[in-house]
């Protein structure tokens, strides 16, 4: 099994190209008739890592087997650093300033309901003046409203003056002919009178 070098290659070809697989490091055996070979793996920002190859053999068999096949790290191998904790890698300044972010927060949004709570309790001021209800301007309809109040008022004493014109005008033209046909009589009268006197 430990001379089974090349069997061993063949199987870390399986995952890996030829020139990512070098050297044959050494072989180690993990059981009966268990061994695993390791080679000097070609990776960049794999320093230190091996391939390795395990095989098998069943009992009074000739042929190995191989089982497993991978990467793995050696002693010298660059490895990721252990990993901590979110709570542990936290600064004790850092959870100082969190608080104090926080704590301003809570100030703002506390300073700000208060001061909506007193603008909403405040008493409205009658200015005498028309408000716009929710934004719109009103400018233009109460001038539009104070125009038909006045021609409303307007329209009636129109209509008397010109009711009362024109019962004057009847009046004077009833009164007319009458006082036309007394001056005529009159001057009749006269005429007949001297003509009685001169005769």
């Amino acid at each position: 099994m430990a001379a089974a070098v090349d069997r061993a290659r063949e199987g870390v070809l399986e995952i890996a190209p030829a020139e990512q697989i070098g050297a044959h490091v050494g072989s180690f055996a993990d059981g009966d008739r268990l061994v695993t070979h390791r080679f000097e793996a070609k990776l960049a920002g794999y320093a230190g890592w091996q391939w390795y190859a395990t095989l098998a053999r069943v009992p009074r068999g000739k042929e190995a087997t191989v089982c497993e096949v991978g990467l793995l790290p050696s002693e010298g191998s660059l490895l990721a650093p252990e990993w901590v904790p979110w709570a542990d890698r936290v600064r004790p300044e850092e959870v100082a300033a969190a608080a104090e972010a926080e704590a301003a927060e809570a100030a703002e949004a506390t300073a700000a309901t208060e001061a909506q709570d007193v603008a909403e309790a405040a008493p409205a001021t009658d200015t005498g003046e028309v408000s716009a209800p929710e934004g719109q301007d009103v400018t233009a309809e109460a001038a539009a409203a104070v125009d038909e109040d006045t021609a409303d008022e307007a329209a009636p004493a129109t209509a008397d003056g010109d009711a009362a014109d024109e019962a004057a005008t009847t009046d004077e033209a009833a009164e007319a002919p009458a006082g036309e046909g007394i001056t005529e009589a009159a001057e009749i009268d006269a005429t007949e009178d001297f003509t009685e006197a001169t005769s």
